[in-house]
């Protein structure tokens, strides 16, 4: 059969290596009917087949993101979106603007995107919303999602003042006075989220396209949603993956982690695993598969709930008082993440770990290694497990990610020394501890699966962004800065690999690989990365995306 589109003269990386030999690649019926030279691939032209001359450049698979918040992104990208406003001022002109723009006669005001790198201590005040919006209640979610900064009119309609004790999963960043200083962390944050408007289905999927159509123009195909349930104030997204679904909107090999919640006890472990399963069948069913469970073991180590080995160095912020047995708390106990983690393996759900501090990633890989003793995977199905994140390991548990086949899920775009690691992050985990942050190179070597995620809306969604400081492990903004840990930093072809490859793999996608009969997700670059020098490598963009064989994005 001809082919439906012929790519060729460039360069061939197949997700695994640069090929050898192969100058091009077919497509036909949606999938990869060929890879080879220039002479064979063009052999299988017909008069209507797309021919494509890359000119030199570099084709690639279509990168999957392994830890994405596609849909919150989206929706927060059409809110007042705080993203490149940076500062108080920055925060302020752009309230100001949503304020008084086409939402004016709306009653909240919602948003997200600041970023605790411009704020003295990480977290700004209730007061410096109050000067530019006094009267309507303001709820902006920050960059990591782990806080939520609000004004004071917000506090009042929440009813939360200097006595509203913590929840037992959050904290209340208070002034001096023991006054709410208007920043929420982790659970705090329903305190006045419950009271947003609800966010509709409709607005679920305007979120959801507009940002597939933000990964696809980055060379994005597919990508899994980090969280698939009630959180912190956003509904279940399943509904809207699965009307985009039937409709033919979704392009996009979007999988899913349902979300484990953090207040689960043992006695909700049976009714848990019997409504995922139930989800999950449904969610296949329509399209759009959600075999991952999520659990976020800890926090981030900037509001201190990051949960650590050791304490924390004292050092004050907004969210808790400094102290000798400050560690950072884990949402789950030891005994019920044991417990649940055996109960969704043994039911054939991949989990999904956030683990950030250096004792949520030893008690993350316990768990896993207690499920593979107290109920070990048949030889039909094995679990593809991974860990996300972790950005503090202690050297000794270095090694058990190979030894566990815990994949890695790398957000390399955070692995360098910017404005937050320098002023929030390591003066909290001190300057020893700072050398164990993102030890890629070692877990690779010793036998770690590896994937990347951007984290997106958290960070940037550019693969080239995280490739580049992974390669480096310093960021494009500030290149004169010193690399973190520069011995962990990964080679072009092990980033590049992880993030097609390694990434759809975890996604139990089998695209990720050029190979014939394969998914034709495909990506133009706009150079060949392999030439150039390891500080360009942000500069690389795409000029074409292709994902199951269609064109969904040239420049």
């Amino acid at each position: 059969m001809p082919a439906d589109l012929v790519l060729h003269s460039g360069r061939v990386f197949d997700g695994l290596s640069l090929h050898p030999t192969a100058t091009a690649v077919a497509v036909a019926g949606g999938t990869i009917s060929a890879v080879g030279t220039d002479a064979e691939v063009l052999a299988v032209t017909g008069p209507h087949t797309d021919v494509v001359d890359l000119r030199g450049r570099l084709l690639t698979p279509g990168f999957t993101d392994a830890h994405a918040h596609t849909f919150m992104g989206g929706i927060e990208a059409l809110a007042c979106n705080l993203e490149g406003h940076r500062g108080a001022g920055g925060v302020q002109r752009a309230v100001a603007a949503h304020a008084a723009g086409p939402g004016r006669n709306q009653d909240w005001i919602t948003g997200a995107g600041w970023y605790k790198g411009d704020f003295d201590g990480g977290f700004p005040d209730a007061r410096v919303l109050d000067a530019v919006v006094p009267h309507r209640p303001v709820h902006l979610i920050n960059r990591d999602h782990h806080s939520a900064w609000v004004n004071t009119a917000a506090l009042e309609r929440a009813g939360i003042d200097a006595r509203t004790p913590d929840p037992t999963d959050g904290r209340i960043g208070r002034r001096a006075d023991g006054s709410p200083s208007g920043i929420l962390h982790e659970g705090a944050m329903s305190l006045v989220a419950r009271l947003l408007p609800p966010v509709t289905q409709t607005t679920v999927e305007a979120g959801i396209l507009y940002g597939q159509g933000h990964l696809h123009a980055l060379g994005v195909t597919g990508w899994q949603e980090a969280i698939i349930g009630d959180y912190a104030g956003y509904p279940d997204a399943a509904p809207a993956y699965r009307s985009l679904a039937a409709s033919g909107q979704l392009t996009a090999r979007a999988t899913g982690a349902l979300w484990v919640p953090r207040g689960l006890t043992l006695q909700d472990i049976p009714d848990l695993i019997g409504d995922f399963r139930e989800r999950r069948r449904i969610n296949a069913e329509a399209g759009f598969p959600t075999s991952s469970a999520k659990i976020m073991v800890d926090g981030v180590p900037e509001n201190r709930t990051a949960a650590l080995l050791e304490p924390y160095e004292p050092v004050g912020c907004d969210c808790m008082p400094a102290s000798a047995a400050d560690r950072g708390p884990t949402y789950l106990s030891p005994e019920v993440l044991d417990a649940v983690v055996a109960a969704l393996q043994s039911a054939r759900f991949d989990l999904h770990l956030h683990a950030i501090g250096d004792r949520a990633v030893r008690t993350g890989l316990d768990a896993v290694a207690h499920a593979r003793t107290h109920v070990p995977p048949d030889g039909s199905w094995q679990p593809r497990h991974t860990m996300a994140h972790v950005q503090l390991v202690h050297p000794d548990d270095v090694p058990r990610f190979g030894e566990l086949g815990v994949t890695v899920n790398a957000q390399a775009l955070w692995a360098c020394s910017d404005e937050q690691m320098r002023a929030l992050t390591v003066p909290l985990i001190g300057e020893e501890r700072a050398q164990w942050q993102y030890p890629f190179a070692s877990m690779l070597s010793g036998g770690a699966p590896l994937a990347m995620g951007s984290d997106w809306s958290v960070s940037d969604a550019d693969p080239w962004q995280a490739l580049h400081v992974a390669v480096n492990r310093t960021h494009p903004d500030h290149p004169g800065i010193p690399p973190l840990v520069p011995g962990e930093a990964l080679t072009l072809r092990a980033a590049l690999s992880a993030y097609t490859a390694g990434s759809a793999r975890v996604t139990r996608s089998t695209a990720g690989i050029l190979r014939a009969g394969l998914p034709a997700d495909l990506a133009v670059l706009t150079v060949d990365s392999f030439a150039l020098e390891a500080s360009e490598l942000h500069t690389v963009a795409v000029d074409l995306t292709v994902a199951g064989g269609r064109v969904v994005f040239e420049r």
